[in-house]
């Protein structure tokens, strides 16, 4: 018998075979390609540098802002105890904005709004000066706190993840809401803290340093692992900048916006705690605009309004630039008006800054991407 061999899946000749499409290039390998390859690009000048460079423009921000200050009251700075002072009591006044401002750059990042996060903290607040509260001791208070704020960043959630409302839509209605709970309270009356541990956190100092700002340094430092050294933090990313694709990747988009929410909720509670013992008081009023705050902070910090995008670092540094901007214009005896009106010019140049940096890198990575694949 003669060997028959079986063609019928052999490859067919060189000259009949069919050309190879090629697979669709990610912008962010053709950037790496490029630094691999020796090109022009560099880390520094690459996407992944873009968050050093923007944390850089920042702090060079700070500096013109004290080199504005040793102008315009060189008395003052001509005094290392005061400048030191001065200090403190910046990074004191950035503290409870601070942490509210963790929270809202992870909701922000995963690509929602949270404007509640004022009337939050003033509803906390409130709940945890109750005289029922109060005969809990500081445990009692604390735990009141960060029970209440969690507990609204979960209702929060559940209406923007499950109730499918739009987050401005959701927010605004629990902005009106927590007011009200909180008014409703307190009788409209302003609750006194005779707590002394609560109470002492703003006025005792470790190492010279207020205890509120140890609070904010390790908020700081728990968000800054949180996103960028877990799980989470990759998910929050991936949730804001495509949510279908995160859906479709195994992500449950619903329960990790109701996370985000309910950590924004978290963050307000501690707040809370920090702003009554800076009054040693607590109010339906409190907290006003701490909402518009913390979105601006985490805009100048390089946060998208359209998710996907943001640093904690960043977002510090935004916080710590507008309580610079409320020092300069309260020592040089400026009006409230007149800072207000800094402080939005401020925003609309942020907001500007990112859509023409994002056009750009965009339009660039498209080149890139043009030219590998001819």
């Amino acid at each position: 018998m003669s060997d028959v061999k079986d063609t019928s899946t052999a490859a067919p000749a060189r000259g009949t075979d069919l050309p190879a499409q090629s697979p669709p290039v990610d912008p962010a390998e053709t950037v790496l390609a490029s630094e691999k390859a020796g090109g022009r690009l560099s880390w520094w000048h690459g996407e992944g540098g873009e968050g050093a460079r923007r944390n850089l423009a920042l702090i060079g921000v700070l500096v013109v802002l004290v080199i504005i200050g040793a102008a315009t009251r060189s008395d003052l700075y001509s005094r290392p105890d005061w400048v030191w002072d001065n200090v403190l009591s910046i990074l004191k006044l950035a503290s409870v904005v601070g942490v509210v401002t963790v929270g809202m750059t992870f909701v922000m990042i995963g690509g929602g709004i949270d404007l509640s996060v004022g009337a939050i903290v003033a509803l906390a607040g409130v709940w945890c000066t109750t005289v029922a509260t109060q005969s809990y001791g500081a445990g009692g208070m604390i735990f009141s706190a960060l029970t209440v704020g969690m507990a609204v960043g979960l209702v929060n959630g559940l209406l923007i993840s499950y109730g499918r409302l739009v987050p401005f839509i959701a927010t605004l209605a629990m902005l009106v809401a927590a007011r009200g709970l909180a008014a409703e309270i307190s009788d409209k009356q302003t609750q006194v803290s005779d707590n002394g541990f609560i109470n002492g956190l703003a006025s005792n100092n470790v190492l010279g340093i207020p205890l509120l700002v140890y609070i904010l340094a390790a908020v700081v430092a728990a968000g800054w692992v949180l996103l960028n050294r877990t799980t989470f933090g990759r998910r929050t990313v991936a949730v804001g900048g495509n949510p279908e694709a995160a859906r479709l990747a195994g992500i449950d988009v619903k329960r990790h916006t109701l996370l985000l929410y309910a950590l924004s909720g978290l963050c307000c509670g501690i707040a809370a705690v920090m702003l009554t013992a800076q009054a040693n008081s607590a109010q339906a009023a409190m907290a006003n605009l701490y909402e518009l705050d913390a979105i601006a902070a985490a805009i100048i910090g390089g946060t998208l309004l359209s998710g996907g995008r943001g640093t904690i670092t960043g977002s510090l540094l935004g916080v710590i630039i507008f309580a610079t901007i409320t020092n300069l214009f309260a020592i040089n005896g400026l009006t409230t008006e007149a800072q207000n009106m800094v402080k939005g010019g401020i925003i609309v140049a942020a907001v500007l800054i990112q859509q023409v940096q994002f056009r750009s890198l965009t339009q660039f990575l498209g080149r890139n991407r043009l030219t590998r694949t001819t």
